[in-house]
């Protein structure tokens, strides 16, 4: 079953292509929303729209066990609320493989979530990859590699 895009993903894609016209006959990118609960979801898609939240962080168990491919240094993606109307878009800038007990201070702060200590960090990235993997009943380890994604906010829906 193919997921049906809230016409506020194309309405943000043809917004922003008019000021950038090199990507006019780019597919339109990829749309998500971040976490797995309407709350998170769209307090972290409110820290993205305020330049707070610059990063992203995947388990690499998630791209293996879901078969996605990995993001790229420039990708674009649409970043939608828990209900898929898209808010803004943000471009990939760096790309780090990372174990989950290497994530350093500096990069819970980048990604911008809650107080932005290392401690909020691990908390709530372990118990969101707990309940993840859970799910086909796997469970989280300190070393396993996470996608470690750093973006930049290049469009937001006015």
């Amino acid at each position: 079953m193919t997921k049906k895009l809230h016409p506020s993903v194309s309405e943000l894609w043809n917004y922003y292509i008019l000021s950038n016209p090199k990507f006019k006959n780019t597919p339109i990118p990829e749309s998500y929303h971040f976490c797995d609960n309407e709350k998170d979801a769209n307090e972290c898609l409110q820290w993205v729209v305020e330049g707070v939240k610059r990063a992203t962080t995947t388990s690499m168990w998630w791209f293996e066990t879901n078969k996605h491919p990995l993001p790229k240094i420039g990708d674009l993606y649409i970043v939608t609320d828990w209900e898929g109307i898209a808010k803004a878009i943000i471009q990939v800038l760096k790309i780090e493989k990372t174990p989950f007990n290497k994530i350093t201070p500096e990069y819970a702060e980048i990604e911008g979530e809650g107080d932005k200590s290392l401690a909020y960090w691990n908390k709530v990235h372990w118990d969101y990859y707990t309940r993840e993997m859970s799910e086909k009943g796997e469970h989280p380890k300190e070393d396993m590699l996470l996608i470690c994604e750093q973006f930049q906010t290049v469009c937001i829906k006015k």
